[in-house]
């Protein structure tokens, strides 16, 4: 929002505002008489064209129109340059503007002073009124954006369903502002391909304040993958099974799908929970998983960074294909999975917050560089390590590049059962490297500590 200077009391009386109107589909019928006072008076009027035609006989014939379909971006210099010239201005939005609706975008980059809000009941609220749902912990959602296709599994932010998907891991009732492309059906779609359909309910409000007004509901998900519905519409979720908080941190080895040969190619548990740790994440972190092996690092992540986003890379196809079936079992969305090489296809990936490097493929020195590069303000990377010569080409790489970095050596026991009694059986040792672009481009003193 612009640091702009609030506007004294007296000022604020006789300053010239632009009204925000809340209109529903039966037009005029939906407004206040303020609001009615508000629009006739217009000299100019903004909206879109589905709007601007409903109002149509309500605005006086003297006011411009103009249809901001597609030019969102230059509405708020025109609501400038017509309050500076005097002229009264309204900007018809749809039920609430403040839910979902233009009033924030506007708020956000004219003086707060110069706005003024008159809401309207918000769609969503109008659609659990017809369902007899209470909404007060119902989860607003919005897919109002561009078409990005049918719903991939792991795919990435950008997505238009994502925020969806992730909101349908974390709470059980969503009410939902659909687009003619995000539809109900293509919803579905994703919930199925999700294994996420025997868990949901769902209805479809149609064309509301319209004489044509539907309320569908009753039907399963995967029969709605299938059905079509008018485009103006609402979707309404809720939960069919109760939903299980999950264990965020610290799953057994045994938890995950992996590869056996000797004793499984799995980062384990002891050295998984110290390498999370140094990667001090955040909900919203953007994490990157280098050479994935059974995905256990980065999926664990995914659950910490709910907020946040994984993105995970492993070349054998036979880890893949385990890191897939780990993050189907484990319910999680906010991960995508690259089956190649690194450092092909990072490019691609929205800078990191936090770096794992549990595989290279003869590619360490390359990777540190380019990761400390990608690496955001503040951002860690970590690397865990079994051989002598992969730490030592890490250690001497990040002292080359002038990081702040220190080395953790990790030998954890497992109790063993042996006859009527139990030994401890020492696993292998880990050296987990970690690194910090410097500011300061400093080079500190070696440093390794036993744990």
């Amino acid at each position: 929002m612009n640091k702009e200077p609030r506007l004294n009391k007296e000022s604020m009386k006789n300053l010239n505002k632009c009204r925000v109107l809340g209109v529903l589909d039966d037009g005029a019928a939906s407004l206040s008489q303020g609001a009615l006072a508000h629009l006739a008076q217009a000299q100019l009027v903004i909206g879109g064209s589905r709007t601007l035609q409903l109002l149509a006989q309500d605005i006086s014939p003297q006011a411009e129109q103009r249809d901001l379909t597609g030019t969102l971006s230059q509405v708020p210099e025109w609501i400038r340059a017509a309050l500076d010239e005097g002229r009264r201005v309204v900007v018809l939005a749809t039920g609430d503007p403040l839910c979902h609706g233009i009033a924030a975008y506007l708020a956000s980059r004219l003086c707060v002073e110069v706005i003024e809000v008159l809401p309207n009941v918000s769609t969503l609220q109008l659609a659990c009124a017809r369902l007899c749902l209470p909404w007060q912990d119902m989860r607003f959602v919005s897919v109002h954006s561009g078409d990005a296709g049918e719903w991939v599994v792991g795919s990435a932010p950008s997505h238009g369903l994502y925020g969806l998907l992730r909101d349908l891991r974390l709470y059980d009732r969503l009410a939902v502002l659909t687009s003619p492309a995000n539809s109900p059906d293509r919803i579905a779609r994703m919930l199925v391909s999700e294994g996420l359909d025997n868990d949901w309910e769902m209805a479809v409000v149609e064309r509301l304040c319209q004489p044509q007004e539907r309320v569908v509901s009753g039907f399963s998900i995967e029969a709605a993958t299938q059905m079509r519905f008018a485009e103006l519409n609402v979707v309404v979720l809720w939960r069919s099974t109760l939903r299980v908080s999950p264990v965020l941190f610290g799953l057994p080895d045994a938890s995950f799908a992996q590869r056996h040969p000797e004793k499984g190619l799995i980062t384990k548990n002891e050295v998984r929970a110290v390498s999370l740790a140094r990667l001090q994440l955040r909900q919203n972190s953007v994490v990157w998983d280098i050479g994935a092996g059974s995905g256990s690092v980065g999926l664990e992540a995914a659950r910490l960074c709910a907020q946040g986003h994984v993105y995970a890379i492993e070349k054998n196809a036979d880890d893949c294909a385990n890191v897939l079936q780990n993050r189907r079992a484990m319910g999680i969305s906010n991960h995508s999975l690259v089956h190649g090489k690194a450092p092909e296809g990072l490019a691609d990936w929205a800078d990191p917050n936090a770096v794992f490097i549990g595989g290279s493929a003869g590619e360490l020195a390359a990777l540190i560089g380019l990761v400390l590069q990608r690496l955001r303000p503040g951002g860690w990377l970590v690397m865990n390590f079994v051989t002598l010569e992969n730490m030592a080409t890490a250690v001497e790489t990040v002292k080359t590049l002038s990081a702040n970095w220190d080395v953790v050596q990790l030998q954890a026991s497992r109790s063993q059962p042996i006859l009527q009694m139990h030994r401890m059986a020492a696993e292998n040792p880990v050296w987990i490297v970690c690194a910090q672009a410097s500011p300061a481009a400093t080079t500190p003193e070696f440093e390794v500590t036993h744990v």
